[in-house]
């Protein structure tokens, strides 16, 4: 049903669709998948368990070479690197020494093609805050996706310089409401994650969600509806009016913000 949840998606106003990709097979795909249409676009970037696969592609000559010509042969639709960065609370994946490595080697294509970033940190803030530092000279901005950390840790990236991205994994708890209250507008930018990171009625930020889509379990779907527990990019409208609401803002104007901040970020 993939034109259905796009057509869903740009009914509720949606004008571009990053796609984001984690490894080489998702690159690929995404890439394939994004010229289908003239609205969607797409990262490059390895994570977590698939970062691993840079060694078998012998990262550093893969990284310079390979990953640079694809981008460059493909700049119309690959708008960001990502996602890449550290996630701490799953070292099962990969451990914390090979994230700091790849996530590093990644930095260098930062710098040699001037793109922006697409970053996860996750309970690894003074490592990616190091890494980053070191680094500064490389990078061209970038956004902190499905943020769920503290108010400080937003103030932190925020003195980076980078963006802040929420989706409904953002607002689970009264303390992700209160972090994301407190992040100026003109550093936020809104997401799915989608197929993940829906609003479920557990979140605190349930409460604030107005729309709603006809919803029917996978076994049981029609042509019309969405999946049980499948995020799709038209939820970004519950994500938007919890936003809203709890921050106090015109849900239009916090809109047309966000979208600006995208723009600025990702289609210079």
């Amino acid at each position: 049903d993939f034109q259905a949840v796009l057509s869903r998606a740009f009914d509720v106003g949606m004008v571009k669709i990053i796609v984001t990709a984690g490894c080489e097979e998702d690159i690929y795909d995404s890439l394939s998948l994004v010229k289908e249409d003239e609205r969607l676009y797409c990262t490059v970037g390895f994570i977590l368990r698939d970062v691993m696969s840079l060694r078998k592609l012998q990262a550093p000559k893969y990284i310079s070479t390979s990953l640079k010509l694809l981008i460059e042969n493909n700049r119309s639709k690959v708008v960001a690197l990502g996602e890449l960065g550290l996630d701490y609370d799953r070292t099962q994946f990969c451990s914390i020494q090979n994230q700091k490595k790849y996530f590093e080697l990644q930095l260098e294509l930062a710098g040699s093609t001037r793109l922006p970033l697409f970053l996860h940190s996750r309970n690894c803030s003074e490592d990616f805050i190091e890494i980053v530092q070191r680094n500064k000279d490389k990078i061209s901005g970038g956004v902190i996706h499905s943020f769920t950390g503290s108010v400080e840790e937003a103030k932190t990236y925020l003195d980076l310089g980078f963006y802040i991205g929420i989706n409904g994994c953002s607002l689970k708890t009264e303390d992700n409401l209160t972090a994301m209250a407190s992040i100026p507008s003109d550093r936020l930018m809104i997401e799915t994650d989608a197929p993940w990171c829906g609003i479920k009625n557990s979140h605190a930020g349930s409460k604030f969600v107005k729309t709603r889509f006809e919803v029917k379990k996978k076994e049981r779907w029609v042509e019309g509806s969405t999946v049980k527990d499948r995020c799709e990019p038209c939820h970004i409208t519950q994500v938007l009016e919890v936003m809203a609401q709890v921050r106090k803002e015109d849900p239009d104007v916090l809109a047309m913000q966000m979208y600006s901040n995208t723009m600025n970020l990702f289609f210079p």
